[in-house]
């Protein structure tokens, strides 16, 4: 089999980590693994293998013909038979399929929020599903809406997999007091609701003044980011929580907190949280997405209702307040990803899954 992997930019973000993922557990797998960057390329690209075929594409505009022309040839040099479009990738992919029908499109929802899609968006995806061979998602509610209204009905779940990324030298030191950080790794999007952890963070500060969070995570600077920062002046949190924007040396700075935090409105199954559980660490998080199906509360981690401040303040509370607890959840947390989402059993599900 010859599958190449489509992901709009390789900077730091749950998609796009997966679409490197995918690339590099295919090789020796199978036949032929490439990647394309449609748009922008990124840090990531210093975390593919060098055995995955890499392509730059160059894309300028939404509907570019260029792009999908290039597309088209790289898939018949290669003579690729798979092409696993991630997120809004698939738009250039579905252009490739009218040109060289020869290939088949597949297409990786990461949104989390694909049932809050514009109309506009809506009506663009109903009529390039036409052209998918299947789909896959990242949460049951993901798939139950693709299923009802979109014009493919090969849809898989699939967790998100990961590993632990060794290769990269440690770039980045997180301020703040050793053995007192708390680490958010999401990038400035409002589903993931960084302005809940700024309301636990104030109430942290009143009585625990020594212990710091760490926002890390692309920046887009836009109204969301600006309001953010502009809550941080304002709640005088400038001591308490720091924004680093995108950092390639995830392992480095998780490594750094003794405790990790997710405060989305809305998930998948995030990349962030198995990266957390690799690395044994503490988690508190909301009961979004794919999270409850990890997370079992007061076992391997704390998991309350989205929005719910005190809830949240108070079981961060719990671990910040006890270190055997944080020690026991982190190993606890390590063995249910180990069982649940390893790379082997995602990727050998997905083969099976294109096969058939």
């Amino acid at each position: 089999m010859r599958i190449v992997q489509i992901i709009d930019s390789l900077e730091v973000g749950g998609a796009e980590k997966m679409a490197v993922n995918y690339a590099n557990a295919l090789v020796g797998q199978i036949d032929f693994s490439g990647l394309i960057a449609t748009r922008a390329e990124g840090d990531l690209k210093s975390q593919l293998s060098e055995k995955v075929d890499y392509c730059f594409l160059e894309k300028k505009k939404t509907i570019d013909l260029h792009a999908a022309r290039r597309l088209k040839k790289y898939c018949k040099t290669h003579q690729i038979e798979v092409v696993h479009a991630h997120s809004s990738s698939y738009f250039v992919a579905v252009l490739a399929k009218i040109i060289y029908p020869k290939i088949k499109v597949i297409w990786h929802d990461h949104n989390g929020l694909s049932e809050f899609i514009t109309k506009k968006e809506t009506i663009a995806l109903k009529i390039a599903s036409f052209f998918f061979s299947g789909i896959i998602v990242v949460n049951y509610q993901l798939k139950s809406w693709a299923v009802r209204e979109l014009n493919c009905k090969k849809v898989i779940y699939l967790p998100n997999f990961t590993s632990v990324e060794t290769a990269i030298a440690p770039q980045t030191t997180l301020k703040g007091i050793e053995g007192k950080k708390i680490l958010c790794l999401a990038n400035l999007r409002p589903q993931k609701n960084h302005f809940l952890l700024l309301d636990v963070a104030e109430k942290v500060k009143k009585n625990f003044p020594e212990w710091t969070f760490h926002l890390v995570g692309k920046d887009f600077k836009d109204e969301y980011s600006t309001k953010i920062k502009a809550l941080i002046e304002s709640k005088e949190l400038q001591d308490t929580v720091f924004v680093y924007g995108s950092k390639n040396d995830t392992t480095n700075i998780i490594n750094q907190c003794v405790i990790a935090v997710l405060t989305s409105d809305s998930e998948g199954l995030p990349v962030a949280l198995i990266e957390y559980g690799l690395l044994k660490k503490a988690v508190v998080t909301t009961n979004v997405g794919e999270i409850p199906l990890i997370i079992k509360h007061g076992s391997n981690g704390f998991i309350v209702d989205r929005k719910d401040t005190e809830a949240f303040y108070l079981h961060l509370l719990k671990v910040m307040n006890n270190g055997e607890l944080r020690t026991a959840m982190g190993e606890a947390l390590f063995r249910t990803i180990n069982e649940n989402n390893s790379e082997e059993a995602v990727v050998e599900k997905y083969l099976n899954w294109l096969k058939n």
